[in-house]
C-alpha cells in the first residue's frame, strides 16, 4: 500500500511540475528598440507622477490620500508599457509582475516625498 501511495505522489508531483513549466517564460531576447520603448514608457510614468506631485491641489491633502490620487491619475501611462511587453510576446504574468513592481516602488517614493512635504508644511519651513 505504501508503494502505491509513493508512486501516486511521485506521479502527481511530476505532473504539477510539468504544468508550471508551461507558465514560465522561456528565455528570449528583447530587441534594443523594445527596451528603448519600455524605458521611454517608464520615464513617461515617472514624469507623470512627478508632474502630478507638483500640483498645488495635493498640497492641502493628507499625504496618503494625495499619493493615491496621483497614482490613479498616472495609471493609464502604464498601459503603454504593458502593450509593448505583450507585443513582444512576453507572458502576461511576467509583464504584470514587472508593472506591479514599478508601480509599488514609484508609489513608495511618491508617498515618501509627499510625507516630507507635509511635514515641512506643518513645521512652517515651507511656504
Amino acid at each position: 500500500m505504501k508503494k502505491i501511495l509513493c508512486v501516486a505522489a511521485l506521479l502527481l508531483a511530476t505532473n504539477s511540475y510539468a504544468e508550471n513549466n508551461k507558465n514560465e517564460w522561456q528565455n528570449t531576447t528583447i530587441s534594443e528598440a523594445t527596451i528603448e520603448k519600455i524605458q521611454a514608457a517608464k520615464y513617461e510614468y515617472k514624469k507623470c507622477v512627478s508632474d502630478e506631485m507638483q500640483k498645488a491641489t495635493y498640497a492641502s491633502q493628507e499625504s496618503r490620500a494625495a499619493t493615491e490620487t496621483i497614482m490613479k491619475q498616472c495609471e493609464p501611462v502604464l498601459t503603454k508599457m504593458r502593450e509593448v511587453y505583450l507585443g513582444e510576446k512576453v507572458p502576461e504574468v511576467i509583464a504584470d509582475r514587472h508593472l506591479k513592481q514599478l508601480r509599488l516602488q514609484t508609489t513608495r517614493d511618491a508617498l515618501q516625498n509627499m510625507m516630507y512635504a507635509e511635514a515641512a508644511r506643518q513645521s512652517g519651513q515651507s511656504k
